[in-house]
This record gives C-alpha cells, sequence and structure tokens, in this order.
C-alpha cells in the first residue's frame, strides 16, 4: 500500500503541484433523452488556459506543412518554444483566437503534411467540437513505468491535445478520427502523459487511451467501442482491460500485443488476455480514491440499484465496467450536475471534511493525497457538447472556472462574443466573461454554506433559461441559432457581473454570517 501511494504522489509531483487533471464523461445517443451525444470534460489545471478559441475553416496549398505545436497541458511549461500554461498557444496563423500581441509566438516541435482543406472548430487546452460534430473529452492518466516523458528533439511529437486538433480539422467521424490519430501516433511518436480521449459523433463513441513508448518512438494505443444506450466515465486512469484481437468494438495497431511484450510490460487477465491496464501499470494517482471514487459516483449516480462499492481491493480491480447503462435517460443538466459532484450527503461529502473549514466548503485548496470528487477549485473550464440531428449545430455548453459556481452557456460552433475573447489571468479585464466568474467564485468559495444557496439557484436559472432556448431553436437556421445564443451568452455575462455585486452588498462587512455550528468550542484551546 505504501509503495502504491508513493507512486502516486510521484506521479503527481510530476504532473505539477497546480493540477489535479481532468475527467471526461459520455452519455451515448440511446441514452439520451432526446437522442443527443453528449460529451464532458472538466480541465482542473489552475493556472491553465480558460479560454475557448474558434479555428476557422482554411483552405491551403498543396504541399504545405502543418506546425505541430507544443502543450504546456501535459506536463510543464516549455520556455525554450514560448509554450506557457496561459496563454496554452499563441499563433496568429492558426486563428485570431490566438493572437496575443506582445507575447511570444509558440515554436513548433514539428511538421506534418498539410491537407488541402481543413474544418472549423472550437479549441481550448484541448480539442473540443468540429462543424460537422466530431467531438472530444479528455482525462490524463499515468503509467509508472513511464509517468512522465518529456519532449525531446528528434523524438516524438505528439500530445494528445495536438492530436484532436488534428483530427478535428481533417474528420468527420469518430472512426476516422481514431484511425488518424493512431496512424499519427504510429508515424510520427508521443510524448507526454498517458492520455484517455473521448471520441464521438452523431452515432458512436470511441474511447481511445494512449501512453508514450521508452524511447519516444511511436506509441502504445488502443480504442474501445462504447455501446450505444450506455454511459461512460474515466478519471486520470486507463479505463480498457482486455486486448482482444480480431474484436469488433477495439481499433489499436496490429504490432500493439508485441510491442508490449517487447517493452517487458506484458500483464494479462484471469482468461489470459493482455490486460492494457495491468500492462500499462495505469495507477491510481493517489490510491486508491483519488480516480476510481469519482467513478463510483457517477455511476452510482446514474446505475444506483447496481450497489457499486465504493471501495475496491486495489489499483488495478475491476470493480467498475468500462461503461454503464443508466437506469433513465440523461441529459446535459444530468452531466451539469456531475460536475458539480462533491460527495455530498455521502459519507465522503467534503464540505463536511477536516479541510472544509468553518463555512463548510467542499474545495480542498492543497493538492489532493487521497479521494477528490469531481468538482474542483482547480478547475479553468469545464464543456458538455450536445449533438444531435434536430439541432442546428452542435452544442458547445461551456463553463468558465468552477462548474458549481458557474453556469453552463449554450454556443455554436463558430466565432464567440468578446466576452470570452482572450482572458488571461494576470491582466484584469472587466468585460471578460473569466473575470465576473471569478469575482463570483472567490466570494461563494470562501464563504461556501453560506452563499451557495443563491449561486446555485442563480446557476439553475440560467441553465433552465439556456436548455429552454436550445429546445425551442430546432428548426433554426445556424445563423439564427448563433444569433440567439450570443444573445443569450451576453445576457448571463451582465447577470454575473450583477450577482456578484449583490453578494457583496448582502454580506458586507459580515452581516448575515454565521459559522453553521462550526464555531470551536470556547473551552478548547486554539491556536491562530
Amino acid at each position: 500500500m505504501l509503495k502504491t501511494i508513493a507512486a502516486g504522489m510521484t506521479a503527481l509531483m510530476l504532473l505539477g503541484a497546480s493540477t489535479e487533471a481532468c475527467t471526461v464523461m459520455v452519455v451515448t445517443k440511446g441514452a439520451s433523452e432526446d437522442g443527443s451525444m453528449i460529451v464532458g470534460h472538466s480541465n482542473d489545471a489552475f493556472g491553465s488556459d480558460m479560454n475557448l478559441a474558434f479555428v476557422p475553416a482554411k483552405d491551403h496549398p498543396r504541399g504545405s506543412m502543418r506546425p505541430v505545436y507544443p502543450s504546456a497541458a501535459a506536463l510543464t511549461e516549455m520556455p525554450d518554444y514560448n509554450c506557457f500554461a496561459q496563454p496554452n498557444l499563441v499563433a496568429s496563423e492558426r486563428s485570431d483566437d490566438y493572437n496575443y500581441p506582445g507575447r511570444p509566438k509558440t515554436k513548433p516541435i514539428g511538421y506534418i503534411p498539410e491537407v488541402e482543406h481543413t474544418y472549423a472548430y472550437m479549441d481550448a487546452a484541448y480539442g473540443v467540437a468540429n462543424e460537422h460534430g466530431l467531438i472530444f473529452g479528455e482525462c490524463t492518466d499515468m503509467s509508472a513505468h513511464l509517468p512522465e516523458a518529456p519532449y525531446r528533439e528528434g523524438e516524438g511529437i505528439f500530445y494528445a491535445a495536438e492530436l484532436s486538433r488534428v483530427a478535428l480539422e481533417r474528420c468527420k467521424t469518430s472512426r476516422e478520427a481514431i484511425e488518424l490519430m493512431g496512424s499519427l501516433i504510429d508515424e510520427y511518436g508521443l510524448w507526454g502523459t498517458a492520455e484517455t480521449l473521448a471520441v464521438a459523433d452523431q452515432n458512436e463513441c470511441w474511447v481511445l487511451e494512449m501512453q508514450p513508448a521508452p524511447g519516444g518512438q511511436g506509441g502504445f494505443w488502443i480504442a474501445e467501442r462504447i455501446p450505444d444506450g450506455d454511459f461512460f466515465i474515466a478519471a486520470n486512469q486507463l479505463r480498457i482491460r482486455a486486448i482482444k484481437e480480431g474484436n469488433p468494438d477495439q481499433i489499436f495497431n496490429p504490432k500493439l500485443p508485441q510491442m508490449i511484450k517487447d517493452a517487458g510490460w506484458a500483464a494479462y487477465d484471469e482468461e489470459g488476455n493482455l490486460d492494457w491496464v495491468r500492462s500499462m501499470e495505469s495507477r491510481e494517482f493517489h490510491h486508491p480514491y483519488y480516480s476510481q471514487r469519482r467513478v463510483w459516483s457517477a455511476m452510482n449516480d446514474v446505475a444506483p440499484s447496481r450497489n457499486l462499492p465504493s471501495r475496491v481491493a486495489d489499483w488495478d480491480a475491476k470493480t467498475y465496467p468500462l461503461s454503464i447503462r443508466p437506469e433513465r435517460k440523461l441529459g446535459v443538466e444530468d452531466l451539469a450536475r456531475l460536475y458539480r459532484n462533491y460527495y455530498a450527503n455521502t459519507e465522503y461529502d467534503k464540505s463536511r471534511g477536516p479541510l472544509s473549514g468553518l463555512y463548510g466548503s467542499p474545495y480542498h485548496y492543497e493538492v489532493e493525497e487521497g479521494q477528490r470528487s469531481i468538482l474542483s477549485a482547480k478547475t479553468a473550464y469545464t464543456h458538455i457538447v450536445q449533438l444531435n440531428e434536430s439541432l442546428p449545430s452542435p452544442v458547445v455548453w461551456f463553463s468558465t472556472n468552477a462548474p458549481y459556481e458557474n453556469p453552463f452557456i449554450p454556443l455554436t460552433v463558430g466565432k464567440l462574443p468578446k466576452i470570452y475573447d482572450k482572458a488571461l489571468r494576470d491582466t484584469y479585464d472587466p468585460d471578460k466573461l473569466y473575470w465576473a466568474s471569478n469575482e463570483v467564485m472567490a466570494l461563494n468559495q470562501g464563504f461556501f454554506n453560506i452563499m451557495s444557496p443563491i449561486v446555485s439557484n442563480a446557476v439553475e436559472d440560467s441553465e433552465k433559461t439556456s436548455l429552454g432556448l436550445v429546445k425551442s431553436s430546432v428548426g433554426y437556421s445556424k445563423e439564427k441559432f448563433a444569433a440567439a445564443l450570443e444573445k443569450n451568452a451576453i445576457h448571463n455575462f451582465h447577470t454575473w457581473k450583477e450577482l456578484s455585486h449583490e453578494l457583496l452588498k448582502k454580506y458586507n462587512g459580515g452581516q448575515g454570517v454565521t459559522y453553521g455550528g462550526r464555531m470551536p468550542d470556547p473551552k478548547t484551546p486554539t491556536e491562530y
């Protein structure tokens, strides 16, 4: 046990003290209430880029080359390449949303042949969704064999973030994207960390998992299809298990089994199949509750009668299936609720633990060394992408900062309102949603059990209005749909600015503030 915990702590230190990593969730078409494919991703890395960016469709000269850029989302900043946590990319040729005058241009680490036409897409720390309805979610994982593989010149040039962007530029379907990204890994190699990508289109969702190889050439990768009608979650641990040649629901390099054996990593399940999780030694960041308790909480929520246990035997136990059939149809609002999960009303309730303070905060600001919840203080943004045939466009529901204090606001794949445009952590700008969001978040996180009912009601009202708007927009043209959603987004911005002012006025000077029974016993000596 001590060895396992030490391995997890080492992995977190390698990934940077400011990161808590991400959670990805999927509601397949057959599991959703309206036939939508829904993919969610929380980028839980404080200090990372919190912006959404639009990359337009483009035509490129025949024979041109596409730059492959580094990413600080993988391990750490790379100053030699002008690669920083925020902005995550400075490259005006890719998009005006990546044009930051006065900031040094990010340097490519490699090039691949360009295609003559690339599709429009929404981007963030990782690719989000393109105009044709290809959508992504991500979480960072680890391998005890190779917890980190920093970029080294002459070795692999791709990290998962840039792989997702190439796929969004070139692909319309999830299968097409899996095959492209797998071929890029094989030809150009991986660096960074182990990764899980949910890759979906209108009809199918695949989970692509990858791990850099020793020596930086090529990489290990495998994809498995999530059955239609199922719900999927991954939380910083690889999830695919048995590798089965000839399985129509798996895609991998035919050489993968031999590659794993040649690396000396081969591990098997009880039936004699190569086991992907065991072979990669995809241990917990902090065994056993950092990752798998999040999986338990979400699966237990959508399928409560399964009575899945909250405790596991070890990091490689098969306690939770790859995906699960929910007992009720799910919608965008269900994923939004799950991204706000902090184990409330369970024995693991983070608002009642020793780190919750006088005001019952579920946010713990030190690096988590045990269980963590889906809700995190370090979330830079969360997106939920909704896609169905009746909507005029894929809908990117975007929540800036932690989603408890911030609603998911729907946007189309297109040019963004200026309130979302290139906010900077080191430059206060009252005209950016990021800063309005921060003002509400700072107040609520400091006095959680006092202010959270007010903030929760505001979030609920916002999302109820947005859900009604999206549902009533069936039959709109793309242009009319985009205009309606932009108007709604701007209205939310002004509402959130006013909410911060109302909280300040209501509780100014501590009026109305009580300790909710958390005041220390005056008979007990206390050091301050």
